[in-house]
């Protein structure tokens, strides 16, 4: 059985207040229209996660949420994981290691340029730059998430708001 990540960078954030955490910087209105947008579009794509993850950031969590509205998944399985907070590539491969194996499809919202960076590492294709609410979908060739840390994928899909005319 093979595995697919799913890499989400979060939608467009605001800066207008500058007093404001960057922990704790909500979604621009440019962002919460364009998470639900990519939503569909995963949605059309057939990708159904069995697990959604996310960094703790009130940005990603808020993206987490509008696109799992888009793809059916319930809101309350939705699991922030602290360590996921602008994290490089190898704290997400061992967060993502420690996940149950039943779960075969893993969907995880994070930061740049820690997605970006990953996707080129477990993927076959190189991705310059992951936009905000751009996703990279991988296929790995492993039974278990804690084989994920060698693993080399297959990049099956790379989407982003801007790739299609408004």
């Amino acid at each position: 059985m093979q595995k697919r990540i799913t890499l989400l960078r979060h939608a467009k954030s605001s800066w207008k207040d500058a007093s404001v955490a960057d922990r704790d910087r909500p979604l621009n209105r440019r962002g919460s229209k364009s998470a639900p947008d990519m939503g569909k579009r995963l949605a059309d794509l057939g990708v159904r996660p069995s697990l959604l993850l996310t960094s703790p950031a009130k940005r990603a969590r808020e993206t987490a949420r509008l696109i799992a509205r888009e793809l059916n998944y319930p809101l309350e399985f939705i699991q922030s994981e602290s360590e996921l907070y602008l994290a490089t590539p190898e704290t997400i491969l061992q967060v993502v290691a420690r996940q149950d194996d039943g779960f075969n499809d893993v969907m995880l919202f994070g930061h740049n340029p820690g997605i970006t960076e990953l996707a080129n590492q477990l993927g076959d294709r190189n991705i310059d730059n992951v936009p905000t609410c751009g996703v990279v979908g991988i296929e790995l060739d492993v039974q278990e998430w804690a084989e994920i840390v060698a693993a080399d994928g297959k990049t099956v899909f790379f989407d982003y708001p801007k790739s299609r005319p408004q």
